[in-house]
């Protein structure tokens, strides 16, 4: 025996001028007059026997069927006035009138309580179209004040809101903006493109580079795409402003280190040798001196090496990497260092493994120099965490000082540092796609070096 599924045909309801095919009110009016009919034919039926003039039983069949008549009537106008009121109330809140209010609303009676209902529905649809409106008021403020461009088009390609940012790039009025088609507004080919992307365009009123955020939603069942235009001109430059500031100090502290010096070298072996001829302890001095000009000039060198260095890291050649050997390779620079190292069995990666290399180098030379002499083990481990490759160094220093300048180039605290280490590891992040991070220890003294990478 087979299974069949089993089909269940859906209830529809189906109105009841289907089967009685007369109005409400017309079904009220025979009902009540059928409902007294049995008494009113009885009581007509009994007349003829009753032993009273003729004119009395003539009096009373009139009072029986004027009763009847009447009691028919009166349940008519309790039962339909009513719901004719309620209708013109729901009637008036399908047309957004919501300041008509049922009358005589009782609760524990039927027709009391569907007025009741009917009531609080349209003081609900009130304050929400309060709101609504409110909404709509401070939604437009803001775009008006805003200085982002937001472009709204619809199914058929026509502008249908633009605000006055938008208006000022396209060089036109938001109002004459509106109705246009992307095609002549200019924006068909912005339209199309990733859903996020930092792009290179030439508006009618400016050209730059624009981060651009493209969208869809509905609105009463249509459908609209959303395009909104960010300027990243302006904070780009400024943000190339203070770069620039903070490279030419950090280059003038270094410059001015080793010129004064040589500056003073200088001045006075040329007072020396335009004393006369120097005598041999003299020169021996004059040695020294020049020497010393030899030292800060090979520290120039060195410094605008390292700048240099900086500038011309390549982009990751990305393979298969195995963390464990990654780790290895990175003790084995560290031969005379207790350095303890852990990651999870079989954690493989893809990255450029001599930048990766370098970086954790950095961050564990770092480490070393902060725990000192006959301090603990610095650990070095990798591990899998939220879909994402971390590796941490952590070491039991003194801790992050001045966490404000740990990314500076050339900033360093230690006495003949580069400062670039820091730097070349963050830049081997980003390039990754990844993200380096320098925190305190909560535990105890020292610093947490995060590596994050994308798995």
């Amino acid at each position: 025996m087979t299974d069949l599924p089993l089909q269940r045909t859906p209830l529809r309801s189906r109105p009841v001028t289907g089967r009685w095919r007369l109005s409400f009110q017309r079904r009220v009016v025979l009902l009540a007059l059928a409902g007294g009919l049995p008494a009113v034919v009885l009581g007509l039926v009994l007349l003829p026997g009753l032993a009273v003039p003729g004119s009395v039983r003539v009096l009373l069949g009139v009072v029986v069927l004027a009763s009847w008549l009447g009691f028919a009537l009166a349940l008519y106008r309790a039962t339909i006035e009513p719901l004719k009121s309620i209708a013109n109330v729901l009637e008036s809140l399908r047309a957004g009138d919501f300041a008509i209010r049922g009358r005589h609303p009782r609760r524990g009676d039927a027709l009391g309580d569907v007025v009741l209902e009917a009531n609080r529905l349209g003081a609900t649809l009130r304050a929400q179209r309060f709101e609504a409106i409110e909404a709509s008021a401070l939604l437009d403020k803001v775009l008006a004040e805003i200085d982002v461009a937001v472009f709204a088009v619809d199914g058929e390609d026509k502008l249908r809101l633009a605000n006055r940012a938008a208006g000022e790039l396209m060089g036109r009025s938001p109002q004459a903006l509106t109705g246009l088609t992307a095609e002549e507004a200019g924006l068909a080919q912005i339209l199309e493109g990733p859903a996020a992307a930092s792009e290179a365009h030439a508006f009618p009123a400016r050209s730059g580079r624009w981060q651009v955020m493209r969208e869809t939603f509905r609105e009463g069942g249509r459908l609209f795409r959303l395009l909104v235009v960010t300027d990243l001109s302006a904070a780009l430059r400024e943000e190339e402003r203070r770069a620039w500031r903070r490279l030419i100090r950090v280059i003038w502290h270094e410059l001015n280190n080793s010129l004064a010096p040589i500056k003073s070298v200088i001045e006075t072996t040329r007072d020396a040798l335009a004393a006369g001829a120097p005598d041999p302890e003299e020169r021996h001095e004059l040695a020294q001196s020049l020497a010393l000009v030899a030292e800060r000039s090979e520290a120039l060198r060195r410094f605008l090496s390292r700048y240099s260095e900086l500038a011309r890291l390549p982009d990751p050649r990305l393979r298969d990497c195995d963390a464990i050997e990654l780790l290895q390779r990175v003790a084995a620079v560290h031969p005379g260092a207790t350095l303890r190292i852990s990651a999870s069995p079989g954690l493989r990666l893809r990255g450029d493994p001599d930048q990766l290399e370098q970086a954790l180098i950095n961050l564990v030379r770092n480490a070393i120099e902060a725990t000192g002499e006959g301090g603990e083990p610095v650990q070095l481990s990798a591990g899998r965490r939220g879909g994402r490759i971390e590796f941490e160094v952590l070491d039991t220093g003194g801790g992050v000082a001045n966490p404000d300048n740990l990314f500076v180039p050339f900033f360093s605290t230690k006495p003949g540092g580069s400062g670039i280490g820091l730097v070349l590891a963050r830049q081997v992040a980003d390039g990754h796609g990844g993200s380096l991070t320098l925190e305190n220890r909560e535990d105890r003294s020292g610093c947490i070096a995060r590596l994050s990478l994308p798995a």
